[in-house]
Parts: C-alpha cells; sequence; structure tokens
C-alpha cells in the first residue's frame, strides 16, 4: 500500500538522494586520479622568421599522462561534510517513516469517517422507514376523521427531510471511498468498499504513553538529526578560515614517435605541493559562518518546536479519548431516554392525548441523538489513530 502512495514515494527518492550524497562527499577523503592521453602536429612555416629552411618542416607530439592530486583534510572539513550528508540521510530515512506514518493514520482516519457515513446511512434508511410508518399512521387518522391534515403535512415534510439526509450522506461516502483509493494509489473509479457500519471500539491507551509515543515518533527523530547536521555546517564554514593544502603528481610517457611511446627513455613525471589561503574576500567567510550560527539556532528552535507540537498532540488526543468516553457513555443514556421519549408521545398521539407536533419533535430529537452517538464513535477513533 505505501508503495503505490506518490507521497511515499518522494520521500522514498529523497532518502535514496541524501544517501548518495553521502558517497559524494566520502570521495573527498581518497586521491584524485585522472587519465589522458594526446596527440598533436606541428608544421612550422617556412616563411616565418627564424623558421625551418626545409619545405615541409614539422614536429609530432604524442603524450599519454596520469594525474593524482589529494586535498589533506587538516581541517576537517571533508570529514564534516561526510558527517552532514550522513545526518541528512538519517533525517531523510525518519522522513520517509513519517510519511509513511501519516500515510497510515490518514488512511485509518478516512476508513473511520468511511463507516461512520455507512452507521449514518444505515440509521437514516431505518429513520425513514420508521417514518414511513408514522406518516401511514397519520394518514390513517385523517381518513378517520380522528387527525387533522395538519398531521399528515408534519409527517410528510419529516418523511422527505429524512431522506434528503439520507442521500447527502452517500455524496461523503463516496468521497472517502475515493481519498482512500487515492492514498492506496488506485485510480478512485476502480475501487469500492462494500457498506459495513463502524462497530469497533478505541484500544485501551496504558498510562505513560505520550512520552513511549515521542520517542518513536520519527519527525521528531528528523528534527533531531538536521540539529546535529545543522552544528557540522558551523564547521564546514570555519574550515573556510585556514589553509587548504593539495598534494600532487604527474606521470606519463611523451615521444614524437608512437612506436617508442612505451619505452622508458619517454617516461616523465612530476610532484609538488601547493598551499592555498584566502587573503581578501569581501566578508563571505565571516558572512557564511554567521548564516551557518543563525541556521543552527533556528534548526534547534524548530526542534524544540516539533517537540512542544507533539507532546500537545499526544496530550490532546489523550484527552479526547478521555473525554469522549464520557461523552460516549452519556450519549447512549440521551439515545434511551429520546426513544423512550418517542415511544410514549406517539402512544399518547394514538391516543389523542397530545399534537403530532410533540411526536415530530420527540422523532427530531431522537434522530440527533443516535447521528451524535455514531459521530462520537468517530471521534473517538480519529483520536486513538492520530
Amino acid at each position: 500500500m505505501a508503495e503505490a502512495n506518490q507521497n511515499v514515494k518522494v520521500a522514498e527518492a529523497r532518502f535514496r538522494q541524501a544517501r548518495a550524497l553521502i558517497g559524494f562527499f566520502r570521495a573527498g577523503l581518497f586521491p584524485l586520479v585522472t587519465a589522458g592521453a594526446g596527440a598533436s602536429s606541428l608544421r612550422d612555416s617556412p616563411n616565418a622568421p627564424f623558421g625551418s629552411s626545409r619545405d615541409k618542416a614539422s614536429t609530432r607530439d604524442f603524450l599519454l599522462t596520469g594525474d593524482v592530486s589529494y586535498e589533506i583534510d587538516l581541517w576537517g572539513r571533508i570529514r564534516r561534510s561526510v558527517t552532514a550528508a550522513r545526518e541528512e540521510a538519517q533525517a531523510t530515512a525518519a522522513d520517509l517513516e513519517t510519511a509513511i506514518l501519516s500515510l497510515q493514520a490518514e488512511l485509518a482516519m478516512d476508513y473511520f469517517e468511511f463507516r461512520s457515513a455507512d452507521a449514518q446511512q444505515r440509521l437514516l434508511n431505518d429513520t425513514v422507514t420508521a417514518f414511513e410508518e408514522a406518516l401511514q399512521l397519520t394518514i390513517n387518522r385523517f381518513e378517520g376523521g380522528i387527525a387533522p391534515k395538519s398531521d399528515v403535512a408534519q409527517a410528510q415534510t419529516q418523511l422527505d427531510t429524512t431522506r434528503v439526509q439520507a442521500t447527502d450522506i452517500a455524496v461523503q461516502r463516496a468521497q472517502f471511498e475515493h481519498a482512500i483509493a487515492v492514498l492506496i494509489g488506485k485510480p478512485p473509479a476502480e475501487f469500492s468498499l462494500p457498506p459495513a457500519p463502524l462497530d469497533l471500539q478505541p484500544p485501551d491507551i496504558p498510562a505513560g504513553l505520550p512520552s513511549e509515543l515521542l520517542e518513536r515518533r520519527p519527525d521528531i527523530a528528523a528534527a533531531e538529526r538536521r540539529v546535529a547536521e545543522a552544528n557540522e555546517q558551523i564547521g564546514i564554514a570555519k574550515a573556510a578560515y585556514f589553509p587548504t593544502v593539495t598534494l600532487s603528481a604527474l606521470f606519463g610517457f611523451e615521444s614524437s614517435s608512437f612506436r617508442n611511446l612505451g619505452g622508458w627513455q619517454s617516461f616523465l613525471w612530476a610532484v609538488g605541493s601547493s598551499v592555498a589561503q584566502t587573503v581578501f574576500d569581501g566578508g563571505r567567510r565571516r558572512a557564511n559562518s554567521e548564516a551557518a550560527l543563525a541556521n543552527y539556532d533556528a534548526t534547534v528552535a524548530s526542534y524544540h518546536e516539533a517537540t512542544l507540537d507533539a507532546f500537545q498532540q499526544v496530550e490532546d488526543n489523550l484527552a479526547a479519548l478521555r473525554i469522549l468516553e464520557q461523552e460516549a457513555e452519556q450519549q447512549k443514556r440521551a439515545v434511551v431516554s429520546a426513544k423512550e421519549s418517542l415511544q410514549l408521545f406517539t402512544n399518547r398521539y394514538i391516543g389523542g392525548v397530545d399534537t403530532y407536533l410533540q411526536v415530530i419533535t420527540a422523532q427530531t430529537t431522537a434522530l440527533t441523538n443516535e447521528r451524535n452517538d455514531v459521530d462520537i464513535l468517530r471521534r473517538r477513533m480519529d483520536a486513538a489513530c492520530s
């Protein structure tokens, strides 16, 4: 499932890119070896000043060389670059895990929304059936001369309104079904799920869980690794103040004839070293160091903010689970009371004691409480998977 999601593919590609950069910077710890070959021919003009008196004076040169250069990492610039790249790779690995975890959480939430819509759909369909029976009751009473025409109109309005709500739920269900299809990397037109009302219960959350969750959160790990990377960038910026020491060597063969190019008489070599120090750069190194320090401070602040946000998210969801559990118990009692009230008002209406308006009010209250009961369960499941 995760492999088919496009956001996860992006995060995985970023991780491979960061891992490849480790090898790029690590290559600076080793000598750079290049090889070259060349051939040239030169003919002097006989009419040139001090030129050859021969009509066709020419020279040939064949050259085969190898060059080795090596920067001595006295100040740790290359080593810090490798370490920084390694820290970034670890951070992007955590980003990949964050993308997968976010995908799973979003998929779970969309699934709960989808099943909640199924539960709402079943509830509304059952309610439509009950309201059809109530409409028939008012028609029978009207035809028997017991109830006024207004009772029939009220019952018909209540039934039509509920039918609209039942139809509207189908739109929400389709949207969440399409969202699930996209998350798993499938075209919405090729994906469908059979109806099944939400009937799960949130898992029990043990004490002390917030700290354990934070230890496992990949987004916190990514932020911490980027702090370490920013620290290495400070060292890289400071290394620019010191001279660069390079060792180099050249070896090869040179001859005017290709036949004796490989002979020892044609062998050539050169070795040397160089030290380069920037004398004046108009404040570029100082600005780069200040930028690295500022980036480090910003990264540390982002790390602290990410940690605080994570604590808040965990505590918010734990509080939601605790409070919604109490609310769910209260709501179930309210549903039972609303159903009893509806039955009482219906009986009183049949007995001619109350008007149908009382029944309408009780029906609306009962339906609202039942729908709210389903929604509370959906919110509890969302809080458990966030």
